[in-house]
């Protein structure tokens, strides 16, 4: 009895040691030795939430790009349309304005007062003025058609950003409940609850949260800021196109 005793101690001195040096190691592991040692199911959490945040950043860029080339191609372009004497004058020169949505909307304008011109409604004219005021209804849906056109491109993939946005916590929340399930397994399979047992799920439990916030974040805070973009662009749009009808009915609708 007592050598039984005395054996049974000398093996529980003898595991001490190992079960240190596993909690040790649990301690010291990295976040990618964490990632690497994670479950298919949270690897493919964290996959999916990177792939999500890399396109949102790509968006980003790409969209502020966009918008800085509209906004440097809209002001020339204001000025030539200001400083012109005509439309046609106005009309040449258009197609040295590619990125500028305000020349995209003047051409729209311009293209169909001219087949106003060149229609039937110009020669009633002097007999009724309800063809005058049919054709002003034409321009009018015509130029509102090009700023929707422009403004929808605008926004074309931002639901992107929001989508990732509104679930990137929840993904990463996904991640962290499978990886406490996988550690409370751990602890039913060994039957001790110890840093060594419980540390590698606890670990990738707050890493798919972690990386569900860093894609969630930055992609909200661009879609606000791009919807604010868009909601002052397409105000000036909606002025340009203001401006461009006050003229065209001075000039061609006297009758108005």
């Amino acid at each position: 009895m007592f050598l039984s005793l005395i054996l049974n101690s000398q093996n529980l001195f003898a595991q001490q040691p190992v079960v240190d040096q596993a909690a040790k190691d649990a301690v010291n592991m990295s976040s990618l030795d964490a990632i690497a040692h994670a479950s298919p199911i949270v690897q493919l959490t964290l996959f999916i939430l990177v792939a999500m945040s890399v396109f949102c950043w790509a968006i980003t860029f790409y969209k502020y790009k966009k918008y800085k080339e509209i906004a440097d191609s809209n002001e020339p372009f204001s000025d030539l349309f200001w400083k012109a004497k005509s439309l046609d004058d106005i009309f040449a020169d258009v197609s040295e304005y590619p990125k500028s949505t305000l020349a995209k909307v003047f051409k729209a304008g311009y293209l169909e007062l001219r087949k106003m011109a060149d229609s039937t409604l110009a020669e009633k004219e002097g007999i009724s003025s309800s063809p005058m005021l049919s054709g002003i209804d034409n321009l009018e849906r015509a130029i509102k058609k090009e700023i929707d056109k422009q403004v929808s491109s605008m926004e074309y993939r931002l639901n992107i950003l929001a989508t990732t946005g509104s679930t990137g916590p929840f993904i990463g929340l996904f991640g962290t409940v499978w990886g406490i399930m996988g550690a409370f397994q751990k602890i039913g399979a060994t039957g001790m609850a110890s840093l060594a047992v419980v540390a590698p799920g606890i670990s990738e439990a707050l890493i798919a949260t972690a990386i569900g916030l860093a894609a969630a974040i930055p992609a909200t805070v661009a879609y606000n800021y791009f919807l604010t973009k868009i909601r002052s662009h397409e105000v000036e749009l909606s002025n340009f196109a203001a401006d461009f009808l006050n003229i065209a009915k001075r000039n061609f609708f006297k009758g108005e």
